[in-house]
């Protein structure tokens, strides 16, 4: 009976090992989904971000020439540039000036428009930390299975905007996938 006993602990071991692989392998999956969401939509919203700071920065400098110079200033362009009239000097800069700060608008307004997709990026970077850690105390035996299961069921919910990946080895370990 001792053997018996022996080669069942074995066989659970090797189910429980074959079970967290493959819960290891699903969370691999589920973090490079999210890593994959991350890489695709953070430059757009950086590319925002920074045009917006940009063309506000412009609106300031083409305002602060005739702000702090005045009319020196402005005889100083023209006679720089070679124009006939320093109106032309204050037409130019407030054209500039207009257009600069309606880009700045338009890019502030686009950047709440996108505030969903800003808060996205937020919960599938916590997420993708999460997994990360999970990966790790389930590496290391500090996690039952049945809490890493839980676990990974709750910070998969969190990110359900981000597709699923396939994971680079699936059914390697031999354990049926649900449908």
């Amino acid at each position: 009976m001792g053997e018996d006993e022996a080669l069942g602990q074995q066989v659970a071991l090797g189910h429980d090992e074959a079970l967290r692989q493959d819960l290891m392998a699903r969370i691999e999956a589920r973090r490079s989904a999210a890593a994959l969401y991350l890489r695709e939509n953070r430059p757009g919203i950086r590319r925002r971000a920074n045009a917006t700071i940009v063309l506000s920065s412009l609106a300031a400098v083409v305002t602060a020439g005739p702000a702090f110079g005045g009319e020196k200033f402005s005889e100083g362009v023209q006679s720089l540039l070679g124009l006939s009239s320093d109106s032309y000097v204050w037409r130019t800069l407030c054209l500039i000036a207009v257009l600069v700060s309606v880009g700045a608008a338009v890019m502030t307004n686009l950047a709440k428009v996108h505030e969903a997709s800003l808060n996205r990026l937020t919960v599938a970077e916590a997420a993708k930390a999460e997994l990360d850690g999970l990966t790790e105390l389930l590496r290391f035996g500090h996690l039952s299975l049945d809490d890493g299961v839980k676990l990974f069921h709750s910070y998969s919910t969190k990110i359900p905007f981000v597709d699923d990946v396939a994971p680079a080895v699936a059914g390697a370990t031999g354990v049926p996938r649900p449908g």
